[in-house]
């Protein structure tokens, strides 16, 4: 199994993220190409820059007709003194909302002369990326990025997502980094993203609603459930961006886990720490065989609603619509509810970034006036699936193992029911027939 290792020992923005990408070998054309299908007046300007007696690589998303104003403070923002369009700390990492530390440039709030220089909805910020030449993978995945902050924005200011405006996480320079992060996740072609444990840095931030302390309200929402710790660096490490990147592309946190390495890049944030590399590292390699053999630990959300008033026929339907759009299990529980009504728990499990839309169809489907959201950690065994012959046609047989080790398997009930239904035999024959079949050639 191929698997990305990203090291966020100095935090992550989205820039440092890019540079991290195009270090590891993803071609700097494919995100100039990914920018240009955008259509959005902006451009990359890639260098190599030391950090801390570190070579690294340094993205800069650079909008046009903005130079002359890159380095002016903000009309819109005052008190503002970061380096990009949205907004960035005094790491010069770019953050989505309008905070900042002393000492540093801006151009928050500068016009920029092309057509996206406006605030967007969410909507927009969907057409605009569904519009470009990238890949409908692509598209997806940065689409649940923008969702990732579009839901945080949404719940800090207590608003519904759609409500969401994006001043500035929907700025140019955002939306590229986004995309290009996405594009770029797809060319590595790895088969998985780990995450180490992220430095979130120190001190406090100015943000257009006060003085926060690090990390910013919408970066720890976006880090819920992931291991994060400050190294004592009096500075914010984390933005909003890439927060959401992490949320969204890695599957699990942990140490650096056993691999075969085949490359490493490093990405740049614009200020030089003295004695403490600002960068983001990937290592890219193949898992070792105990590696991959041993469980997985990947983040889940988990929504429930208690029901006592929905017909029961309804019930299955919403069931099947829930697993049909992508919920990786949906289960139902019998429980006693107040006035002694017996009502139904709904349990749904999915991927975050599917939440936002398996959400809207449980309101609409049912008769639910509130959804309990969390995240959870689940691990999971090894799964392949083999076809095993029987006397009325092939079955596949899921087959679960742990550290090489065969630990469970079952015959597909799907395949099993069509036969049995085509076949006029009994199901437990079929599935019974099946198992047999496959016990026999191991």
């Amino acid at each position: 199994m191929r698997i990305a290792y990203l090291e966020c020992f100095s935090g992550m923005s989205g820039d440092m993220f890019l540079g991290a990408l195009v270090d590891a070998g993803v071609p700097a054309k494919t995100l100039e190409d990914a920018v240009a299908a955008l259509d959005v007046g902006a451009k990359l300007e890639i260098s190599r820059v030391m950090r801390s007696g570190i070579s690294a690589t340094k993205v800069h998303v650079q909008v046009a007709g903005d130079e002359d104003v890159a380095r002016a403070p903000s009309p819109a923002n005052p008190a503002s003194k970061n380096e990009h369009s949205s907004e960035e700390h005094s790491n010069k990492h770019r953050v989505d909302h309008r905070h900042s530390s002393e000492g540093q440039d801006s151009r928050a709030g500068a016009p920029a002369p092309h057509k996206h220089s406006h605030a967007h909805g969410l909507t927009e910020i969907r057409e605009i990326i569904g519009k470009a030449g990238i890949s409908s993978a692509a598209k997806k995945t940065a689409i649940a990025i923008f969702e990732a902050l579009g839901e945080v924005e949404a719940g800090i200011h207590n608003i519904p997502v759609e409500q969401v405006h994006f001043h500035e996480i929907g700025a140019v320079d955002a939306v590229v980094d986004i995309v290009c992060a996405a594009v770029g996740a797809e060319v590595l072609g790895v088969d998985q993203i780990i995450c180490s444990p992220v430095n979130v840095g120190g001190g406090s931030v100015n943000c257009a609603h006060g003085t926060f302390p690090v990390p910013a309200p919408a970066t720890v929402k976006l880090l819920h459930a992931a291991p994060v710790y400050s190294s004592g660096l009096q500075a914010e490490l984390v933005t909003p961006t890439g927060a959401a990147i992490i949320r969204t592309l890695a599957s699990s946190f942990s140490a650096f886990p056993e691999m075969t390495i085949e490359k490493s890049g490093y990405g740049a944030g614009s200020q030089d720490f003295p004695g403490h590399p600002n960068v983001v590292r990937l290592t890219i390699g193949e898992a070792a065989s105990t590696l991959a053999a041993k469980t997985a630990t990947e983040r889940v959300t988990v929504l429930e609603a208690t029901l006592d008033d929905l017909n029961p026929q309804v019930f299955g339907y919403v069931t099947d619509r829930l697993l049909a759009d992508g919920a990786l299990d949906v289960f139902a529980m019998p429980v006693q509810m107040k006035k002694n009504r017996p009502g139904t728990l709904l349990t749904v499990l999915c991927k975050p970034q599917d939440a936002s839309r398996l959400t809207q169809l449980i309101f609409t489907e049912t008769t639910t006036l509130g959804i309990r959201q969390r995240d959870e950690v689940r691990r999971t065994l090894a799964r392949r699936w083999e076809s095993v012959r029987t006397p009325w046609g092939e079955v596949k047989v899921k087959i679960g193992s742990m550290n090489g080790t065969v630990t469970s398997y079952a015959p597909e009930y799907e395949d099993c029911r069509r036969i049995a239904a085509e076949h006029h035999v009994p199901l437990k024959t079929v599935m019974q027939e099946a198992t047999r079949a496959y016990l026999s050639g191991r």
